[in-house]
């Protein structure tokens, strides 16, 4: 058992070695992770600026509003591409949404550090300055992906996973703390809009504009939507379905902490970046550990980390001090971060290159577009039931959704018994 446990480590070490040797792949994950920086700074900043410029909006609506902004034209984009036929290539709309977001991005940090920025402003801004997010996103995974070996597409996906949850959640919020307490959260804008334009550079000089993108589709594979592709395999059709389910309880959560965080815990920005960060600390253990999952039975190890990250939001509600709620948070991020490499290279792994792109923007767009419905509903939730209560509704809902994953993800399908 020790010499296998010692062959796989080192299959997983060789795995990400590989990886990084390819000077394009590095170069774009070192792009993704500065960009991501910014974001994970914004996670901290934007809650902070929503509660000086609310109003007399209630709290919990206002924040709800500013985090679901970022979604709404960016579904519609994604939508388009993951059911539509147009083919848009991956480095292009990277571009523009580097581009438009760096650009937005400064004329918000402007308003706001100008004393002009009003809510309504601060979400059209969002709304704008995004609208190439989810494109963008799922760009980013087929460029590094396409840049890889196949044999290495399970380890690209799990240093993606580490990549971000090292800048969202550790990086991003204990700067954005600092930078919040030190200079306001207007600042923080301007650092967003420059790791946007980091990717850009990055993208531009690793990528090139043809040869590492995938292969031009077919004639076949032009005339199919992504709905189309993904109809042909059930069993990730209805993973998608679990995923959204999923990332929808969970979005309560990111209207409750910071309002948690201000009210049960008596702390302020600072807390929020700590708390944020220990989420970051589990969760880039749990990302670094993907590789040496690939022997486990993939559909188990994904209905497993959706009942054990339903504790997480309970028990946060349980504790009353910043200290226990960073240990329950670092635990959350341990078992939650395996989840989104796992299921990428689960649904990538039966697709041919001209499938990749509309199939992978589909995918992102039914996962995130989750995010802003559960934001809306998020919000009118927390104002009802107060915060604590709403940690333990998430959860609950969570818990709920386990049996429904285990009927849908371990039924295997009969056209392909054999999938992980």
């Amino acid at each position: 058992m020790s010499k296998s446990a010692d062959a796989s480590s080192a299959t997983a070490n060789r795995s990400y070695r590989d990886v990084l040797r390819n000077k394009r792949v590095a170069g774009l994950l070192l792009g993704d992770m500065l960009a991501n920086i910014g974001t994970g700074m914004i996670i901290v900043a934007m809650p902070v600026q929503t509660l000086r410029i609310h109003g007399h909006l209630p709290p919990a609506i206002a924040v709800g509003m500013v985090e679901a902004a970022p979604f709404i034209l960016s579904t519609v984009l994604a939508l388009g591409i993951g059911l539509g036929r147009v083919r848009i290539p991956p480095r292009t709309l990277l571009i523009a949404d580097c581009a438009l977001r760096a650009l937005t991005f400064t004329g918000l940090g402007m308003a706001a550090v100008t004393g002009r920025l009003s809510l309504p402003m601060l979400v059209a801004g969002l709304l704008l300055g995004a609208a190439f997010r989810m494109a963008g996103a799922s760009s980013r995974r087929l460029l590094v992906t396409s840049m890889a070996d196949e044999a290495e597409r399970y380890g690209v996906n799990g240093l993606l996973g580490l990549n971000g949850n090292v800048a969202l959640y550790v990086l991003g919020p204990v700067a954005g703390g600092l930078m919040v307490a030190a200079n306001g959260p207007g600042a923080v804008l301007f650092v967003d809009a420059c790791g946007a334009l980091l990717l850009m550079a990055c993208v531009l000089r690793w990528v090139p504009r043809t040869g590492a993108e995938s292969k031009e589709p077919t004639d076949a594979q032009e005339d199919e939507s992504g709905w189309r592709i993904l109809r042909r395999r059930p069993v990730a059709a209805r993973l998608l379905v679990v995923v959204f389910f999923f990332n929808f309880f969970y979005m309560p959560i990111e209207v409750a902490l910071p309002l948690y965080v201000q009210g049960t815990l008596h702390s302020g920005a600072s807390g929020l970046g700590l708390l944020w960060s220990t989420l970051g600390v589990g969760a880039i253990v749990g990302a670094a550990l993907v590789n040496l999952m690939r022997g486990l039975p993939q559909r188990r190890l994904l209905v497993a980390i959706i009942g054990l990250w339903a504790l997480c939001p309970i028990a946060l509600a349980a504790v009353d001090n910043l200290t226990a709620a960073m240990i329950v948070f670092a635990l959350g991020g341990l078992v939650w971060a395996p989840f989104t490499p796992v299921a990428y290279s689960f649904l990538q792994s039966g697709l041919r290159p001209g499938e990749q792109q509309p199939v992978v923007t589909l995918w992102t767009t039914g996962a995130t577009i989750a995010a802003p419905l559960g934001l809306v509903a998020g919000g009118p939730l927390i104002q009802l039931t107060g915060t604590v209560t709403g940690l333990v509704v998430s959860g609950l809902l969570t818990l709920l959704l386990v049996p429904v994953a285990a009927v849908s993800v371990l039924t295997r399908s009969p056209e392909n018994p054999a999938q992980p």
